[in-house]
């Protein structure tokens, strides 16, 4: 069985329910207020198509963005060029990352960091971000926990997207294995394309998760040798987590 990794019909589904500059309960928001004062380099990393990048490079602010995906960043650079904006796009994950800057600031909004799936490549992921940051730079980024219903098999959900050009996308996400041991579960998602009541295109996705618990996080950065880190909850700066159902937003600062 061959899966993608963020393909064309993802890419699709994402530009169609994740619009330019829209907020994910308060993300946009909370990351613009926190960057706004930001005179050096900001880096978005897993930035997708540019929900979030391409607001913070209409305000001024000098940012680059990085993602493993193709598709994604095609997407991301079709949308910048139509908004006459300029970017510095880079294809890399998150443990190989080696750009030519240092930055003042580098954010991973969206739970996107929950992707890699295997701790230690996670673990060297933080640090190459560490790497990346100059001294008394801040990594700022979002995770989430899961739903608790690990049921191997469970079907958790059928959606249907009408897409502007008349085509439809049917995505079929099911449960495939779950592992509460060690914290991770994955799921198969199937993006099938319809045009005029024929299927034109099939994308099948292997999405992986592995979560972490609120002080495992922080002690995971700390360990990397970031400082002040802080967490609030739900894109309330100071508003302490009390809820698994809740985003923890954390903020660390490099020495």
């Amino acid at each position: 069985m061959s899966f993608s990794q963020y393909g064309p019909l993802c890419t699709e589904v994402y530009d169609h329910t994740k619009k330019i500059g829209q907020s994910l309960n308060g993300d946009l928001d909370y990351y613009q207020n926190k960057l706004k004062h930001c005179k050096g380099r900001i880096l978005e990393a897993m930035a997708g198509s540019g929900r979030v990048l391409i607001p913070l490079l209409e305000s001024g602010l000098q940012v680059d963005g990085m993602d493993y995906s193709r598709d994604m960043l095609a997407s991301c650079r079709q949308r910048c060029e139509e908004r006459g904006l300029a970017a510095n796009l880079y294809e890399s994950n998150l443990q190989e990352l080696a750009l030519p800057h240092k930055y003042e600031a580098i954010l991973i909004p969206g739970g996107s960091f929950l992707l890699i799936e295997d701790r230690q490549q996670s673990v060297q992921a933080l640090k190459r971000l560490y790497e990346h940051l100059e001294p008394g730079g801040r990594l700022l980024l979002d995770l989430f926990l899961p739903d608790p219903n690990f049921e191997a098999g469970r079907l958790e959900g059928i959606s249907t997207f009408h897409l502007p050009d008349g085509d439809t996308i049917t995505l079929e996400n099911r449960l495939v294995e779950a592992d509460l041991f060690s914290q991770s579960k994955v799921n198969h998602l199937k993006y099938e394309k319809w045009r005029n009541g024929t299927l034109i295109q099939t994308e099948l996705q292997r999405f992986a998760l592995r979560w972490y618990g609120v002080e495992e996080f922080k002690l995971l950065l700390e360990s990397i040798g970031f400082t002040d880190v802080n967490v609030s909850a739900d894109f309330e700066h100071g508003k302490q987590p009390s809820s698994s159902k809740q985003t923890f937003v954390y903020e660390a600062v490099k020495n």
